[in-house]
Parts: structure tokens; C-alpha cells; sequence
């Protein structure tokens, strides 16, 4: 019955007698008869809202508008260059946001790489199998790869003459997700400190710049940004208000 319809039986009902008071006062109950006991509520825990997401802290950036603008390919830039010198600032930008906050990323107070309530990365081991690693572990391994990846003229040319690899493209994707996971864990676990650095301006610039590029070019997968229905990542949210807020597109 709809709301509407009990309002209009209600008032075709016969008179009511005297209106009595909704509060039990002493006269209510006989003095064998007890008041009835007040049901308790269950207590629903509530998940606090991270602080990323907050205002002011998820509207700070140095760049104001869409960010489309500052990826697009510049004219007579060949996209390798262009994709391989940008990974090469995503990379160099990241690894000195962490070194600063690093004393705080250790074996104790990050035991697993969480990027979320339910999401722990794994590492692939040279068995080939799936390992969990403490989270100065995990990014010590992948900065480690990505800086020999990027010291390696044979995937990442530097000399006139020298053609980068077929492999190029599915190598900076893998360098991509990785990157994406390290940025997903010092939003998880370590943005209180960037806000104590007064740093979130940049650090949100530096992430939306690199969620930009990465869709742009292809780089990026949502489902690696949002992750699955049962273990989201904590920054699918960020990504989400982004775009609504014209920041990011779709």
C-alpha cells in the first residue's frame, strides 16, 4: 500500500476517542504489568570514508581542468618517445614521493601490499607462484625492475639509430600496472602523510596525470583501477569523483 493510499483510508475511518498521550506515564501499566522492554537497534559498523576522497583534500591539485589536454601526442613526436619519456617521469615522480614517506612504509605497520579493506597484492616469485610480501618489499622489487627496464637501451633506446622493441607496448603496460599498484597502497596507507607534507596537490596531480595518460594510450585496464566486486581498490573511488568532477574522462 502506498503512502498516499494509507492517508486517504485513514481519513474515512469512524472518530477516534479521547487522544491519549504516546508517552507511558506511571498510570499506563497496572502495578503487575511491566513496561515493555526497548528493543535494542543492532549496531551497523560504519566505514569511514577515506580521506583522499574528503574536501578539500580530493579537489587539491596544481593543474585546474581536464587533464586530456596535457597528455595528447604533440605534433612531430614520435608515440614511443612520447610514451617512454612519460613512464620515465611517472617513475621518477613516484619513486621520490615514496622515499620520503618511506620511513613510514615498513615490515611492521605494512606486513602485506593492501590497496583496500580487502585487497592484498601478491608478488609472481620465479616459481612462477603467487607470494605475499610486505609492502617496502614489494615496491623495493618493483622499482628495482622498472629502473633496470629503464637502464636497458634494449627496451628503453636512448641512442639515435636505435628502434625500440615489438615488445615495447606489453612492457610498459606490465611497468604501468605496477606503478599503479605503489600509488594504490600510499593512497591505502600512507595519505595521512602526504597531507602532512601539505603534498596532496601535487601527489593528486601526479596521479590523475598518470590515470590520464594511461587511458589515453591504453596502458591502463579498469578493472585494475577498480579492481573486483569482493576485494575493490581503494583508489576505483578517487577515479570515480574524478570523473564526475570533469577532472578525468571516461
Amino acid at each position: 500500500m502506498s503512502f498516499f493510499n494509507s492517508i486517504g483510508r485513514s481519513m474515512s475511518r469512524t472518530p477516534r476517542g479521547p487522544k491519549r498521550s504516546p508517552t507511558p506515564t506511571s498510570s499506563t501499566f497496572s502495578s503487575d504489568m511491566q513496561p515493555p522492554p526497548v528493543p535494542s537497534s543492532p549496531v551497523t559498523p560504519s566505514i569511514q570514508k577515506p580521506l583522499y576522497l574528503c574536501s578539500p583534500f580530493v579537489e587539491a591539485a596544481l593543474v585546474k581542468g581536464n587533464f586530456k589536454t596535457i597528455v595528447v601526442l604533440p605534433k612531430y613526436v614520435d608515440i614511443m618517445e612520447w610514451v617512454a619519456v612519460n613512464v620515465f617521469d611517472f617513475y621518477t615522480n613516484l619513486n621520490e614521493f615514496y622515499g620520503v614517506i618511506s620511513e613510514c612504509c615498513t615490515q611492521q605497520s605494512c606486513p602485506t601490499m593492501s590497496a583496500g579493506q580487502n585487497l592484498n597484492y601478491t608478488w609472481i616469485n620465479q616459481d612462477r607462484k603467487s607470494v605475499h610480501l610486505a609492502a617496502p618489499t614489494y615496491i623495493d622489487y618493483v622499482m628495482t625492475w622498472i629502473q633496470n627496464l629503464l637502464d636497458d637501451e634494449n627496451v628503453f633506446p636512448t641512442k639515435s639509430g636505435h628502434d625500440f622493441p615489438q615488445s615495447f607496448p606489453s612492457t610498459v603496460k606490465h611497468v604501468y600496472r605496477q606503478l599503479l599498484r605503489v600509488f594504490a597502497h600510499i593512497y591505502h596507507a600512507h595519505y595521512p602523510q602526504i597531507l602532512h607534507l601539505r603534498s596532496e596537490p601535487h601527489f593528486n596531480s601526479l596521479f590523475a596525470h598518470f590515470l590520464a595518460f594511461g587511458r589515453e594510450y591504453e596502458l591502463l585496464d579498469i578493472k585494475d583501477v577498480k579492481g573486483a566486486a569482493n576485494s575493490p581498490v581503494g583508489i576505483g573511488m578517487l577515479w570515480e569523483k574524478w570523473r564526475e568532477m570533469g577532472i578525468l574522462e571516461g
